[in-house]
This record gives C-alpha cells, structure tokens and sequence, in this order.
C-alpha cells in the first residue's frame, strides 16, 4: 500500500474511519529527520495490508498538527478504531517503528 498525503478534508476518511491501524507520520519538507525517515515509512507501507500509514504535512496542515499536539517532528502516531494507541516523536528505525505498529 502506498502512503496517503492527509489533509484536514480527508482525515476523517482516511484515518479515523479506517479499518486497520493507522500510522500518522506528521512531518514537514524543511525538515532532515523527517526525510530520513520517508523511505522506512515508503518501505513499511508496501509490506502488509494490516495497517496504513499517512502522511500529514506540518506546515500545511497546522488544525491537525495542533488537534494532535504535534510540538516535534517527525511524530509518528498510531490511531485504532479512531483512537490514539501509541506515539513516537523523531527518527526511528525500521524495526522501532515495526513495534510501534505492534510488531506486524
């Protein structure tokens, strides 16, 4: 599956509806962590259909970085059956952000 760019328009669609996990990866282009850790998230995201991850841009998107208190970025978190679960602030690895998901 392919990550989905989220905006405060689709957000309820793509994320509190869902019917897997979800792993929002809030971000913003500027920053280096955050683009270090796109290609793990790229990766991640084709390798099972048990979750999805989105992608929600900082800068553009400010209502739900504030609805979520994003202060730091990246943060990475998880949202089940509409709900957050889990939360992780800066660069993780792959396997750090596998258990994040809940080892899938």
């Amino acid at each position: 599956m392919k990550i989905v760019d989220v905006t405060k328009e689709n957000f309820e669609e793509e994320v509190i509806k869902a019917n897997v996990p979800v792993l929002v990866d809030f971000n913003a282009n500027w920053c280096g962590p955050c683009r270090m850790v796109r290609p793990v998230l790229d990766e991640l995201a084709s390798e099972s259909d048990d979750y999805k991850i989105v992608s929600v841009n900082v800068d553009e998107e400010e209502e739900l970085s504030v609805k979520y208190g994003v202060s730091s970025i990246p943060c990475m978190v998880l949202i089940k059956e509409g709900k957050e679960v889990n939360r992780s602030i800066g660069f993780r690895p792959k396997d750090e952000i596998k258990e994040l998901l809940g080892g899938k």
